[in-house]
C-alpha cells in the first residue's frame, strides 16, 4: 500500500545521495531508510534509485517522482507553517546561506532590520564561498554566485556588483607606481586560496594579461579587506566593502572593473512558508538599500 510518509525518506535520499546521511537528517538509522525506499519502490512497482557504492542515483522513475513529491512536501509544510503561525508573529529557525563578503557586509548589519520586524525568528546566517554549503540542501533560503540547476529550487536574480582593486593610501605611498595593469606584477595581491576557490566567478585574475603572483592568500573577503586596509597589499574587493571605507583607495578602476550576479535561491517546497518569504523580502531590500548593488532583472 502507498503511504505518503515514505515520500520524506525518498526525498532526503534523492538529496543526499548517500543512505547513512538520509538516515542522519532524519534521526533513524539506515535500515529505516533502506526499508522505507524499498517500500515505496514496491508500491509504485518501480525502481527509483540505482544502488552503488558511490551514492544513490535516482533512476528515470525517480527523477519523475521527485517534483511531485516535492509539491506534497511543500503543501504539507505550508499547511503546517498557516496552522502554527495563524495570525501570529512569525517564529522558527531560517537558515540563510550565502557567499562570506554579502553575508558579512550585507545581511549581518541588516540583520537588526529584521529582528526588529520578526522578534520572535531566529535566524542562521552560514557564509562560505563554496560549493559545499548548498549541494546538501540544507538551507531555507541561499545566495550564490552562480546560478543552480531550477530542478529542484526558484532561482531568481537578485543582485549584481563590481569587483575592484583596493589599496590603503599608505600602501599606495611607499609602493612603485601603477598606471597600468602590468604593474601589478611588481605589487603584493591578496586574494583567494587558489586550491580553495572553487566558484568560477571568482576566477577574476585570470583576465588579466599577464600571470600574476599572489602573494598573500586567505579563504575569505574579511581577511583580504582586513589585509588591504592595514598596508599589506592590493585586493579585489566588492565595491560595498571598498567604497565605503575612507582608509581604501580604488586602483586603476577604468582599467580593472568585473561585474558578477548574485541569485536568491529557495527550495521549492518552502517557498510559500511565512518566515522564508519574509527572509526573502528582507533579502530583496538589503539590495535596495545599498549604493553599490544593482537591483536584479
Amino acid at each position: 500500500m502507498f503511504s505518503a510518509d515514505n515520500l520524506r525518506f525518498f526525498l532526503e535520499v534523492a538529496r543526499t545521495g548517500r543512505l547513512n546521511e538520509a538516515a542522519r537528517n532524519l534521526a533513524v538509522d539506515h535500515t529505516t531508510v533502506g526499508r522505507r525506499i524499498t517500500t515505496l519502490e514496491k508500491s509504485l512497482g518501480e525502481r527509483l534509485f540505482d544502488r552503488s557504492p558511490g551514492g544513490w542515483q535516482l533512476t528515470e522513475a525517480g527523477a519523475d517522482l521527485l517534483p511531485r513529491a516535492e509539491s506534497v512536501e511543500s503543501a504539507v509544510i505550508a499547511a503546517y507553517d498557516a496552522r502554527i503561525s495563524g495570525a501570529g508573529p512569525l517564529t522558527g529557525t531560517v537558515r540563510i546561506v550565502t557567499p562570506d563578503g554579502f553575508g558579512a557586509f550585507v545581511v549581518a548589519p541588516q540583520l537588526v532590520e529584521l529582528r526588529r520586524r520578526h522578534p520572535h525568528l531566529d535566524v542562521e546566517l552560514v557564509t562560505a564561498t563554496e560549493h559545499g554549503s548548498l549541494s546538501a540542501r540544507h538551507f531555507d533560503v541561499a545566495v550564490t554566485l552562480e546560478e543552480p540547476p531550477p530542478r529542484s529550487v526558484h532561482v531568481q536574480q537578485l543582485a549584481s556588483y563590481y569587483l575592484r582593486l583596493y589599496a590603503a593610501e599608505e600602501y599606495l605611498a611607499a609602493a612603485s607606481p601603477i598606471s597600468e595593469l602590468a604593474d601589478l606584477k611588481n605589487h603584493t595581491l591578496i586574494w583567494y586560496i587558489d586550491a580553495l576557490l572553487d566558484v568560477a566567478p571568482l576566477r577574476i585574475l585570470e583576465s588579466l594579461p599577464h600571470k600574476q603572483r599572489v602573494a598573500i592568500q586567505t579563504n575569505n573577503i574579511t581577511g583580504h579587506w582586513t589585509a588591504a586596509r592595514s598596508g599589506l597589499g592590493i585586493a579585489p574587493l566588492p565595491q560595498y566593502v571598498g567604497e565605503p571605507d575612507e582608509s581604501l583607495r580604488a586602483v586603476l578602476p577604468e582599467s580593472f572593473s568585473v561585474r558578477r550576479n548574485y541569485w536568491l535561491v529557495i527550495p521549492r517546497e518552502l517557498r510559500q512558508v511565512g518566515r522564508v518569504r519574509a527572509v526573502a523580502q528582507f533579502l530583496r531590500a538589503s539590495v535596495t538599500s545599498s549604493p553599490y548593488l544593482a537591483q536584479g532583472q
